[in-house]
């Protein structure tokens, strides 16, 4: 290894819960030189917490084709810096990606700490088959959409969802609709918080114990289970007859 490169650190950051900060994590944000942060705002609060003092610069999606240079320049000159995101996985559908690329591409370490996300609590808490799944992320919210979710209705693995509060009721309705009436779901909501919850049942019936409340709050993770045999051969006759 160069002694002259540093190394980009990638360091997860709590969900919700902050017991779920790793010692190693805290380690890292006080060791770098400068920590790029999705919300300087929102990462200052939780350093306050841990009494973590590294410099914070604003990295996200809206600067990161810009920032990213400046940081590359910073790790070759033999800088240590560190990745966070606002919660969770840097790099999880929220910055990092272009980055992580840029660094490698160059030679620079990047080590990635493991940590917390949403993604595996949501997935194993489900209940539904964790040994293959697919991960979507955010749909498209436009353009694309209905195309992805018609893909989702013919794949066997299980399929995990990011989604905000806001179009959760929304995007049962459209799986319900594409995927299935009957097909196995199961919505977290709040993961690591105090109402962390888990809704699990058939998609019609989440949807509806849903579009009953009156207001919908915290980040979604939607698992959904994935097409069987019977289902995937009675889809295809369905769409044979259509054409």
């Amino acid at each position: 290894m160069d002694t002259q490169t540093g190394t980009l650190y990638v360091v997860p950051t709590p969900i919700g819960n902050l017991e779920d900060m790793t010692p190693r994590a805290i380690t890292v944000l006080n060791h770098v030189s400068m920590v790029a942060c999705e919300d300087t705002r929102v990462s200052g609060q939780l350093f306050a917490h841990f009494g973590i003092t590294a410099r914070k610069v604003s990295y996200h999606d809206h600067n990161e084709r810009g920032r990213t240079p400046e940081l590359l320049v910073r790790l070759q000159s033999g800088d240590d810096v560190a990745l966070v995101s606002d919660a969770g996985t840097p790099g999880v559908s929220d910055p990092g990606f272009f980055l992580v690329r840029a660094a490698i591409e160059l030679g620079i370490p990047v080590d990635v700490l493991p940590g917390a996300n949403a993604l595996l609590p949501a997935l194993v808490g489900s209940g539904l088959p964790c040994d293959r799944f697919v991960f979507e992320g955010f749909l498209p919210t436009k353009k694309g959409r209905q195309t992805r979710l018609r893909a989702l209705a013919e794949e066997t693995r299980t399929i995990v969802i990011y989604e905000s509060p806001h179009r959760v009721v929304r995007t049962l309705a459209e799986l319900r609709d594409i995927v299935g009436p009957e097909r196995s779901v199961c919505v977290c909501r709040e993961l690591t918080k105090k109402f962390q919850e888990y809704i699990r049942g058939a998609i019609s019936e989440v949807h509806d114990v849903l579009l009953a409340r009156e207001k919908i709050k915290g980040e979604c993770v939607i698992v959904v289970a994935g097409a069987d045999a019977k289902t995937r051969s009675r889809r295809t006759a369905d769409d044979d007859l259509t054409h």
